[in-house]
């Protein structure tokens, strides 16, 4: 597991990965996330496509499901992931942010809270960024809408305050991607 106070960070990338060329800019993990939350490409092409997001060239892979492996291990930003998994034991996870529909909100909360106009710096390494992200304040728009849409309703109990805050819920709620399939096994997931 690394450390992003005491790990060198493209030192952890080169050990686990080797003199291979590997994209390490925050844009092409966004890009990653997105694509893999694409529920109209199959799965074959997200690993292409994934492969050659971080693999400038992919000639240089010699072992692909190792290349896979690096990937999800870059993206969780060397993190172990069976510690992840301990936090959350259910299946469903509750989106609280969208790169594709709140893109407006992060890039103004970096601008707002560090001062970084994400248009204009060239690179920004992953692991950076999504520590920037994760440490963004209360005052900043994201955050306040990721706590709209991550609030239990069934745990607030005052009336009034519910009311408020499902009004708030619904106004940021993000647009439901699911297939229709989908859809419809969850509905009936939610009888047994």
């Amino acid at each position: 597991m690394n450390n992003l106070l005491i790990d060198d960070i493209h030192l952890s990338l080169k050990n686990r990965i080797g003199e291979i060329d590997f994209n390490t800019n925050f844009r092409n993990s966004i890009l990653f996330e997105l694509l893999m939350q694409d529920r109209n490409v199959n799965r074959k092409d997200k690993l292409l496509k994934a492969l050659r997001l971080y693999y400038p060239h992919p000639e240089q892979i010699t072992n692909f499901e190792k290349a896979i492996d690096n990937i999800n291990w870059f993206y969780r930003c060397g993190k172990d992931l069976t510690n992840s998994n301990k936090k959350n034991n259910s299946n469903v996870v509750n989106q609280i942010y969208s790169y594709e529909f709140d893109d407006n909100y992060i890039y103004s909360a970096f601008l707002q809270q560090y001062g970084i106009d994400l248009q204009d710096i060239k690179y920004l390494h992953w692991w950076k960024f999504k520590s920037l992200f994760e440490g963004l304040s209360k005052d900043t728009k994201i955050v306040e809408i990721m706590g709209y849409r991550a609030i239990d309703l069934r745990k607030i109990k005052d009336k009034s305050e519910k009311e408020r805050l499902k009004k708030l819920k619904n106004a940021y709620k993000l647009p439901d991607m699911r297939t229709q399939e989908q859809k419809e096994a969850d509905f009936g997931r939610a009888f047994w």
